[in-house]
Parts: structure tokens; sequence; C-alpha cells
């Protein structure tokens, strides 16, 4: 061990999250990463605007299907968030060998929870969408798409995965080569597949998430021919493997918050599901518009806040104070900035916006209001996210997942129906996020002025060497 930590100290040292200059360093890990973010929610995208000239009825049925979608993504990205934590902040702290042993029990994880999901496709998919809806046009498209990416999990669970492994390096640039050629693959198969073009059969919402799904296995393997065959800090060892407790309680530690945090909003859309398809469908359809659209709209954010995360976490195990503080002003700073031009854009684009959905006149009109109301709270949920961000890299993922309970299932989903009752309307709905968004920015706050007098105020003018 003593050994193996020594051969390592040499690299770790040219490691860039110690010495470059902060902006410069969370522009080159954020970028890529941005990118490769935009280009992994391109897959819903891309899916409900082709699904949506199949049938409104389709477009409610892919939308019904997302938050087991987003709940698959929640357990594989937070596990991937506690693995990167915690690689990163070894790799700080020069312990190599200890980061290699923190990814093998990261994969033997992943690997168990996509199995989980194989499980629920198979079983549960159909009775999932019948609990929703009673449609039976509805009810056949939703499991149809449902139990195949489900069922097929495995590909987005490992890709994930080894996007962390190369993340928790600094080298985000491989996670946007990734995501892209997954996307192109989904991007041109999906019309090919839906609407039977160029000699393949016509398969409907079954080519949708045949071409999801394929583009995440494709994906998947380039992934992990990068991780083999490039010079990695952290290397995958399989061969002995045998799983450890204190490290997979480790990866949890930060993992488990921020799975519960990212489920919470699969719960906030069940709620929300269920709110509004007691009024029409019609809404429900463009509540599932909406948040694709938004989840490209915030990818920038994410992406920019996920490099920061293993540059916050790196420098918190080197308790490099000073480079922890700077690099968290300037991802405030530029956070701010891109969601202010988030909410321009879609107060002044909704009816463009809803236009590539192939929207009906009554889709236009209720969704012109969500798309209006619910960015004015963008400014303020940037703060939040980038505190619980910085939450997560100095291992307090648990605040994290407080504020995302409060501000989903407290406030919004309450909020939501509250205003539904009162107002009679369902465009009052979309008034609950803004509100949400209020409440939070005043948590985090003070959450972030504790959680700094505790653990940064307390590191040492200099850091030490090591």
């Amino acid at each position: 061990m003593e050994e193996l930590t020594q051969q390592a100290t040499p690299v770790a040292k040219q490691n860039k999250m110690g010495f470059m200059p902060e902006g410069k360093l969370l522009f080159s890990m954020g970028a890529p990463l941005a990118i490769s973010m935009m280009i992994q929610a391109l897959y819903n995208i891309v899916d409900s605007i082709f699904v949506s000239y199949i049938g409104e009825n389709a477009l409610t049925a892919i939308t019904l299907s997302f938050p087991v979608f987003m709940l698959m993504i929640s357990v594989a990205a937070g596990t991937g968030v506690g693995m990167n934590s915690l690689i990163s902040r070894l790799l700080g702290a020069k312990q190599h060998a200890e980061a290699e042993k923190a990814a093998s029990n990261g994969f033997f994880i992943m690997v168990l929870s996509s199995l989980v999901f194989v499980l629920f496709g198979i079983f549960g998919a159909r009775p999932f969408i019948n609990a929703y809806t009673s449609n039976p046009e509805t009810a056949a498209y939703g499991s149809t798409y449902l139990s195949i990416i489900t069922t097929y999990s495995v590909g987005i669970f490992l890709q994930i995965f080894c996007e962390r492994i190369l993340q928790s390096q600094g080298k985000n640039v491989y996670s946007m080569v990734i995501q892209l050629i997954g996307a192109i693959f989904n991007i041109i198969f999906d019309p090919i597949l839906i609407f039977g073009l160029l000699g393949f059969p016509k398969l409907g919402m079954a080519g949708a998430a045949i071409a999801t799904v394929g583009g995440q296995l494709l994906a998947m393997t380039v992934s992990f021919v990068i991780i083999f065959s490039k010079k990695n800090e952290v290397r995958l060892h399989l061969k002995g493997f045998r799983p450890s407790a204190p490290v997979i309680k480790d990866i949890y530690a930060v993992g488990f918050p921020t799975i519960i945090l990212q489920a919470i909003g699969t719960v906030m859309t069940l709620m929300l599901n269920a709110i509004l398809i007691a009024y029409t469908e019609t809404a429900v359809a463009v509540f599932g518009v909406y948040f694709r659209v938004q989840s490209i709209a915030v990818m920038p954010l994410f992406g920019m806040t996920n490099g920061g995360m293993s540059i916050l976490a790196f420098n918190f195990g080197a308790q490099n104070k000073k480079r922890i503080m700077r690099t968290w002003k300037i991802m405030m700073t530029t956070g701010i900035l891109m969601m202010l031009i988030m909410m321009i854009i879609f107060i002044v684009f909704p009816d463009q916006i809803l236009g590539l959905f192939n929207a009906t006149p009554e889709m236009l009109r209720l969704g012109r209001a969500a798309l209006t109301i619910i960015p004015l709270g963008y400014v303020l949920s940037a703060v939040s996210i980038i505190c619980s961000v910085a939450f997560q890299a100095l291992g307090k993922g648990s605040y994290s997942m407080y504020l995302s309970l409060i501000r989903q299932i407290i406030v919004l989903v309450p909020a939501a129906w509250l205003l539904s009752r009162v107002f009679g309307e369902v465009t009052a709905v979309w008034w609950a996020f803004p509100i949400a968004e209020v409440v939070t920015v005043l948590l985090v706050i003070f959450m972030f002025i504790n959680i700094y007098n505790a653990r940064i105020r307390t590191l040492p003018s200099e850091p030490p060497q090591f």
C-alpha cells in the first residue's frame, strides 16, 4: 500500500485541479461536461419531438413514463456523484490505491442497481402506467416505452460509471465525446425506427425506446474502450475484487443523499402529474414538454457545477481554502448569469419552443403560461444549485437532500395543489415553482453559512505539503 501511494505521488502532484487558475480550470472541466449533459438531455427531447407526431396520447404516455426514467438516472448519477467525490478527495490526499478501490466498488454498485430496474421493466412497467391513465391507447404507448428503457438500463448505468471515473481525474472532454456518440445514434435512429424509414420496420413507441437504449449501450461500449485504453490515474481492477463495506459506505455517504435529492424530483413529477391529469391529459403533455426543454436549459449550469464539484472536493482534500473559495465565487457569478439568459429565452420565445412539439391550440394556451411563469425563479435556483453542489463536494450531501425535499415536496407540491384549488385553473399550478425557489434560497443561504464556519473557515491559510 505504501509503495503504491509513493509511486502515485508524482502523478498526483501534476493533477491540474491543484494548480491551474480556477477560472480556466472551471471552464476546461465544466464546458465539456455542460456540452455532454446537454447532449444527454437530447435523448428525451428528440424522443418527445418525434413521438409528438404519433399523437398527443403518445406524448402524454412518454411524460407518464418519464418519472421512472428520472429515477433510473437519479440512482446512477447519485451513485456516480458519491464515487466521484470520494475518488477526487482521495486523489487530492495522494491516496491513489484507495481511489482505485473506490472505483471497483462503484462498478459493483452500478451493476446491482441496474438489475433492480431490469426487474421493474419486466414486471412493473404496465401496472405503473395503468395506475395513471384509463386511456387504453396512452397506456399501451406508455408500457411499451417504459418496459424497454428499464429492461436495458445497464447501458446508462455503466456509461455514467465510466464518465465519473474520468471526471474525478478532470478528464471531462471524454464525457462529451461519449455523450455525443450516443446522442448521434439516438437522433439518427429515432425517426428511422419510429416511422419505418430506409427499409426498417415501423415500430412507433417501441422504436423511440430502442433508439434511446441503443444510444446508451453504444456510449457505454465507447466509454469502456476509453477507460481501458487511455493512461488514467484511476484504473478499474476487477480481478480478485471483493466488495468493501467501508468503501461502499463512503460512496453512499454522499451518493445516497444525492440519489434521494434527485429522486425527490421523480416524486414531485408523479404528484404533479396526478394534479394536472385531473384537469386534462393535455396539461400532462405540456408539463412533459416543459420538463424536457428545461433539462436542456439548465444543463450548462449542471455541467459547470459538476466540474466545480471535482475541483472543490479535490482542494478540500488538499486543504486549500483559497482555491475552494475562489472556485465557488466564480461558479456563483457564472451560474447566475447563465440562468438569467435562460429565463429571458423562455419568456420571449414560448410559442416557438412549443411549436417544436407539434403543439395543438390547447397545448399552446397551457404551455405559454408554463414557459413564462416557471422560469421567473431561475436566478434564485442557480444560487441553490451551486450551494448544494458545494455541500456534496465537502462531504455534506445530506444538506442538499434536505433542500430538495423542502423545495419539491414540502413547498412546491402543496403549493401547486392549493393554487389549483383556489383558482380552479390549471395554469395557476405553474406559480408554485417560483414560490418554491424563494423559500429554498433563504434556507440555502443559512445552510451555506453554517457549513462554511464548520468546514472551510477552520482550514489552514496555506495548504499543507504532503
